[in-house]
């Protein structure tokens, strides 16, 4: 597979919707912004995003992730009480330190104010050394995983983490969907984009390429894939390009079966 150079910090953001970077603080996704806007990092000048229904899957699987600070991304379910987002946006950029989990909610398919399910994150789970200080060295460990305080879905509404590397090749067709800067209480979604290869942050950590408009408040939403099988998530989004169409996500893949090796 062909390999892409990551890009410098200076030409990508984080996509969460309230952070610091290199000294610059994003805006934070605010449900009486602006529908449209002239350019929207991620995204490009030809937006293709559409609105989806949360009563459908995939996107029955996919919830808003915010704090009762005002911080606001995407996540979504791997198991009835699991759900996978992006690790920055757990990350209080005043205290330069994660917040703590009592404070951390998910609205299961948020709509326009009404949601399936709500549940508290009563513990969550960050890669050992990741910290949004050193985003080029630590880009590849940027995912969180949220243990909430009860089942919130049955078994058809999460994704299964069943891919493998095999699974990742140039040229697959993706669909990227999250709770977005100009549109943050619905989920809008690009649903016709690819792979488009395989980068790594400047410590060897992989990240899965894509085309895939997706701006601020997009962090942490699943980078699907449709297969016979079903939906299949390949990814948590967490990058994007400044001035184009297309970002990077940490890949979310299974784990090699070693059973057999001696």
């Amino acid at each position: 597979m062909k390999k892409r150079k990551f890009l410098p910090l200076f030409h990508i953001i984080f996509l969460s919707c309230s952070l610091t970077i290199s000294g610059k603080t994003l805006s934070e996704a605010r449900a009486d912004g602006p529908d449209f806007r002239d350019h929207l990092a991620g995204v490009g000048n030809n937006d293709p995003r559409q609105r989806v229904d949360v009563r459908q899957m995939p996107w029955a699987a996919i919830g808003r992730v915010q704090t009762e600070q005002g911080s606001r991304c995407t996540g979504f379910l791997i198991s009835p009480t699991v759900v996978e987002t992006a690790a920055h946006c757990l990350w209080n950029s005043a205290t330069h330190r994660f917040v703590p989990s009592s404070i951390v909610h998910f609205l299961l398919a948020y709509s326009a104010g009404q949601y399936a399910a709500h549940a508290r994150v009563k513990e969550y789970i960050i890669p050992p050394g990741y910290t949004p200080l050193q985003e080029e060295q630590k880009a590849g460990l940027d995912k969180a995983t949220l243990l909430l305080d009860h089942p919130i879905a049955r078994p058809e509404t999460i994704f299964h983490v069943d891919a493998t590397q095999n699974d990742i090749k140039a040229g697959n067709p993706v669909v990227l969907g999250g709770y977005e800067q100009n549109k943050p209480d619905v989920i809008t979604a690009d649903v016709n984009c690819q792979i488009t290869g395989i980068s790594r942050d400047l410590s060897g950590h992989p990240l899965l390429a894509h085309n895939c408009a997706g701006t601020h408040g997009s962090s942490g939403a699943p980078l699907l894939t449709n297969t016979r099988d079903g939906w299949q998530v390949l990814g948590i989004q967490t990058l994007a390009h400044g001035n184009e169409a297309g970002g990077f996500a940490v890949s979310l893949l299974k784990a090699p079966d070693t059973s057999s090796q001696p």
